[in-house]
């Protein structure tokens, strides 16, 4: 485990083309990589690396993100002009986490955990030094059934027809 000073910095971001930036004033203790199947389809990557900030340590400084309800209980912030995603939220939490790639300074915030490891691509080793959690149901099993119940992502088949569910600007 590292020290748990990269927390107590203030950090800025935003997405790729500059029209929404965020700036936090204090990070949570769990910076982690998710491979869940919603953040793997979320970031289009094979996990998504993420860090919880509290809400009122977060202020959005410019722009304002779009949301896509990925379920009832979820929400999917992301640049609409350049598609760059930037956070995943539960709407009853207390906390917003906001991708680490999104960061300014992405390199002095330490991955610590992995998350979801039902749907991790078994290419990925473990990252060095950060502990391996167990599956998306054995950690949030409480937020599951309402997540899967409502959830609005496309299904991972070809579908005839589809009308595009949960997008919100």
């Amino acid at each position: 485990m590292t020290d748990d000073s990269y927390r107590f910095r203030e950090y800025s971001g935003g997405c790729q083309c500059g029209a929404v930036r965020f700036h936090a004033t204090q990070l949570h203790d769990n910076p982690h990589v998710c491979y869940c199947r919603m953040c793997q389809k979320a970031f289009g990557s094979l996990f998504a690396p993420l860090v919880a900030v509290r809400r009122e340590h977060l202020s959005w400084t410019r722009g304002t993100p779009s949301v896509f309800h990925s379920s009832e209980h979820v929400n999917r912030g992301f640049c609409k002009d350049c598609g760059t995603p930037l956070f995943w939220e539960y709407l009853e939490g207390e906390r917003v986490s906001l991708a680490i790639g999104a960061f300014d300074t992405p390199q002095l915030i330490p991955i610590l955990y992995q998350l979801g490891k039902e749907s991790r691509h078994p290419s990925i080793i473990d990252i060095e030094g950060a502990e391996l959690l167990g599956t998306t149901e054995e950690e949030d099993a409480d937020q599951v059934p309402g997540i899967r119940a409502t959830n609005n992502q496309h299904p991972d088949h070809d579908t005839v027809d589809w009308v595009p569910r949960g997008m919100h600007v």
